[in-house]
C-alpha cells in the first residue's frame, strides 16, 4: 500500500529560503535517479531559477550535488546528447557554491566539438551560446541567429492564437536574450504585444505555468506585467499543495510549482508557498474550473459567417454565449489589457471565413 499523506496534512507555508534544502533534496535524491533524462530536466530547472533570482544555498544544501557534479566530465563524454542539460546544472552548482572549477574547462571541450552545431533548433543554439559564454568560451559564430529570433518575437499574430510551443518559445527567447534579467534585451513594441498577447491567452486559460512565464519575461524585459496577471500566480502558489508519496507516478505539477515561486519571488514578495516534507514528494494545485479560452473559442467558432474580429460589436454577442464564471474571467482580462482588441482580432479568425 502507498505511504500517501493527505494533501491537508500539510497546511504550513513557508519562504523559498525556508524550503530550499529539502526542495533540493526532493529533486536531487528523491523523485527520480540520475540515469533518467526527467531527473536532468528537473533538477536543471530548479538550479537555474535558483541561480538567476540569486539564492543563497547553503553548503550543506548543495552537498546533495556534489557527487553528480564530480561526475560530470564522464557523463558528458557519454552522453554529449544532453550537454545542454549537464554544463546548466554544473554552472549553476559552482555559481551557488559548490567547491569546484570544472566548468570553463568542460565547456570549452563543448564548443571544441561543436556539440551546438548539431542543434536544429535556434533555441536551443540561443541557449547553448548563453551556456558557453558563461565560462568565456564561444561556439561556432551564427550572425544571424538574433535576427531570426527577434524576427520571431516580433510577429504578434503568432501569439495570437493558442500555441503552446510557440509561447514557451517566446519566453525563453526573451529569457537568454535578456541572460535571464541581467542585462536590457532591447525588445521592439511588437515583441511586447506578443508577450502580452500570450498573458492574455494563459489568463484565460488559467495556465499559470505560462502566465508566471510571461511575468518573468515582461519584469526582464523591464516591462510591469498586467497587476491580474501576477495577482493570479501569487494567489496560484497559494493554492499548491506538497505531499510526500512513495508509491505513485510523477507527473505532477511541479514545474507550475517552481515557475509561480520564481515569478513571486522575482518582484521581491514573501512567496509563501507549500512546504515542502523530507523526502519523495508530488507538486499538486486545487482543482479549478477551465477558464474562459475554450468556451470563448467554441463559441466564435459557432457563429459562423456571423463572426468577426471587431470586439466592440462582438462582445455582447460572445458574453451571452458564455457561462457565468467564463463570462466574468474575460471580462476581467479583457478590461485590463489595453491591447485586447487587437488581440482579439486576430484571435477571431474571422477573415478566413469572409475570404
Amino acid at each position: 500500500m502507498s505511504n500517501v499523506i493527505a494533501l491537508n496534512a500539510l497546511p504550513r507555508r513557508d519562504t523559498l529560503t525556508e524550503r530550499l534544502p529539502a526542495l533540493i533534496d526532493c529533486f536531487a535524491r528523491q523523485r527520480r535517479v540520475t540515469d533518467d533524462v526527467f531527473w536532468l530536466k528537473e533538477n536543471a530547472e530548479l538550479l537555474n531559477i535558483l541561480e538567476c533570482t540569486g539564492q543563497q544555498v547553503s553548503s550543506s544544501a548543495l552537498d546533495a550535488h556534489a557527487e553528480f557534479y564530480a561526475d560530470l566530465p564522464a557523463r558528458l563524454a557519454f552522453f554529449p546528447q544532453y550537454y545542454r542539460f549537464l554544463l546548466s546544472i554544473g554552472l549553476d552548482l559552482e555559481d551557488l557554491g559548490l567547491p569546484g572549477s570544472q566548468m570553463e574547462a568542460l565547456c570549452a571541450n563543448v564548443a571544441n566539438q561543436g556539440l551546438p552545431e548539431a542543434e536544429l533548433s535556434d533555441l536551443q543554439r540561443a541557449e547553448a551560446r548563453r551556456l558557453l559564454a558563461r565560462r568565456g568560451s564561444v561556439a561556432r559564430p551564427d550572425a544571424g541567429l538574433d535576427d531570426r529570433l527577434r524576427a520571431f518575437i516580433n510577429r504578434p499574430a503568432t501569439f495570437a492564437l493558442p500555441n503552446k510551443k510557440a509561447a514557451y518559445e517566446l519566453t525563453h527567447i526573451v529569457f537568454y536574450l535578456s541572460e535571464y534579467g541581467r542585462r536590457d534585451p532591447k525588445l521592439d513594441p511588437e515583441a511586447l504585444i506578443s508577450l502580452e498577447y500570450v498573458g492574455i491567452l494563459a489568463h484565460l486559460d488559467r495556465n499559470l505555468d505560462l502566465l508566471a512565464e510571461v511575468c518573468i519575461a515582461l519584469r526582464q524585459a523591464g516591462q510591469v506585467p498586467l497587476p491580474i496577471w501576477e495577482d493570479a500566480v501569487r494567489q496560484g502558489l497559494r493554492a499548491f499543495r506538497v505531499a510526500e508519496a512513495q508509491d505513485t507516478g510523477l507527473s505532477d505539477a511541479y514545474h507550475e510549482y517552481l515557475v509561480c515561486t520564481w515569478a513571486v519571488s522575482s518582484v521581491g514578495h514573501l512567496d509563501r508557498g507549500a512546504a515542502v516534507p523530507a523526502g519523495r514528494c508530488v507538486f499538486t494545485r486545487q482543482a479549478q474550473d477551465g477558464g474562459a479560452l475554450r468556451p470563448l473559442s467554441a463559441a466564435l467558432m459557432s457563429l459562423g459567417h456571423a463572426r468577426s474580429g471587431d470586439w466592440g460589436a462582438m462582445q455582447g454577442s460572445v458574453y451571452a454565449m458564455l457561462n457565468d464564471d467564463a463570462a466574468t474571467l474575460l471580462f476581467d482580462t479583457a478590461t485590463a489589457s489595453e491591447n485586447f482588441a487587437s488581440f482579439f482580432q486576430g484571435f477571431a479568425r474571422a477573415s478566413a471565413v469572409h475570404a
